[in-house]
C-alpha cells in the first residue's frame, strides 16, 4: 500500500491538488481560459433557450467535456515539454494525439448543439 493519508483526509489533500491543478491550467494556458469563458456563456445560452432539462444536459455537459479534455491535453503536453525541448517523434505524436482529442471534443459540441438546435428551430 502507498504511504501517505488515507480516508476524509485523502479526499482533503485531492481537492487541494485538484484545484491547484485549475489555477495552473488558468494561469498557464489560453486555450483553457477561452474554452471555459465559451462555455459559461454558453451555458447562460442553454440555460434560457427554451428545450428540455435533458437537452440542457447535453448541450452543457459537452461543453464541460471540452474542457476536460483540454485540461489533459494541456497535461500531456507540459509532461511532454518537461522532458526536453528538442524535436522528437513520440513527444511529437503525444502532441497531435492530445490536440485531436480536443478537436473530436469540439466536433461533439457542434453536433449536440446542431442537433438540438434543428430539432427545436428547423
Amino acid at each position: 500500500m502507498k504511504p501517505g493519508k488515507t480516508g476524509f483526509s485523502r479526499v482533503i489533500a485531492a481537492t487541494g491538488y485538484s484545484l491547484q491543478g485549475l489555477k495552473a491550467a488558468w494561469a498557464h494556458e489560453a486555450a483553457i481560459r477561452q474554452e471555459v469563458i465559451a462555455a459559461i456563456l454558453l451555458s447562460i445560452v442553454a440555460i434560457l433557450l427554451p428545450v428540455t432539462h435533458i437537452e440542457r444536459i447535453l448541450l452543457i455537459t459537452s461543453l464541460l467535456l471540452v474542457v476536460i479534455v483540454e485540461l489533459i491535453n494541456s497535461a500531456i503536453e507540459a509532461v511532454v515539454d518537461r522532458i526536453g525541448a528538442e524535436k522528437h517523434e513520440l513527444s511529437g505524436r503525444a502532441k497531435d494525439i492530445g490536440s485531436a482529442a480536443v478537436f473530436i471534443a469540439l466536433l461533439y459540441v457542434a453536433f449536440v448543439w446542431i442537433t438540438v438546435l434543428v430539432a427545436h428551430y428547423w
